[in-house]
């Protein structure tokens, strides 16, 4: 593929993510990949399991070594992967929003996740791993038990939706074009235009406190969430063990 340095699909794997991070800290370079058609041990953020069973859904890692300026920006890097994924779908006709922190949503329900592991040398940034998973077919959506969001696939929202392995060309494509705009305001501006939920009221929890209720105002510079509160008030929310739902 293009402007990537090494690649590794494989047929079934416990996650993309974890062969990602072993690869990097043997070296890997920069934008290197790795694919997988199912995952056994597929995870998002907080230690949930992502669903991911053959000939459905698109599991892939990208091994990101960040430089110059970007590692002042750390935080953007989800933005990053979910803002390729919104621009790559539009090019499928299909609209998609970006759920602070991570997810993808079609019509309000979640189409995708987005898992980024950072790993540091010091106090420097050695590599950064975007994980993603995207539902194509509907045998790629959990079942509702195994739900803690609505959850829909590219093939119910579109009829216009990609083959796997063609989104996953248009969606690395617009990753790098987007790389290149990471640390400007054109990227976060883009990125705050593109948050679902904006102006509503929501539910944000972090870790195990009570949800702080407001409406969201859009984000600051390192991609932290501004919420506006009944009392009036602007709260800052940092990533983290974080999740939002709309009331």
């Amino acid at each position: 593929m293009p402007g990537f340095s090494s690649f590794r699909f494989f047929p079934s794997i416990g996650s993309t993510n974890d062969e990602a991070l072993a690869w990097a800290a043997t070296g890997a370079k920069d934008l290197s990949l790795v694919v997988a058609d199912a995952q056994t041990a597929g995870r998002g953020r907080m230690g949930r399991s992502w669903f991911t069973p053959p000939d459905s859904a698109l599991a892939f890692s990208l091994i990101i070594r960040p430089k110059g300026v970007e590692r002042e920006f750390i935080g953007r890097f989800s933005g990053l992967g979910a803002l390729a994924l919104v621009a790559a779908l539009k090019k499928y006709g299909i609209a998609a929003q970006i759920k602070w922190p991570n997810d993808v949503l079609i019509n309000r329900r979640k189409t995708a996740g987005i898992l980024v592991e950072t790993v540091w040398m010091g106090a420097e940034v050695d590599s950064v791993v975007l994980g993603m998973g995207v539902n194509v077919t509907p045998e790629s959506v959990p079942p509702p038990e195994g739900l803690n969001f609505p959850a829909t696939c590219l093939h119910s929202e579109g009829p216009k939706a990609p083959p796997r392995f063609d989104l996953l060309k248009t969606l690395l494509t617009e990753l790098i074009s987007l790389r290149a705009t990471l640390a400007s305001d054109g990227f976060l501006q883009a990125w705050d235009e593109s948050l679902a939920f904006r102006g509503e009221t929501v539910h944000v929890w972090e870790g195990e406190t009570q949800p702080l209720v407001g409406q969201i105002l859009g984000l600051e510079t390192d991609g932290s969430l501004r919420v506006s509160t009944s009392s009036a008030q602007t709260r800052v929310i940092r990533f983290g063990e974080v999740h939002l739902r709309p009331v």
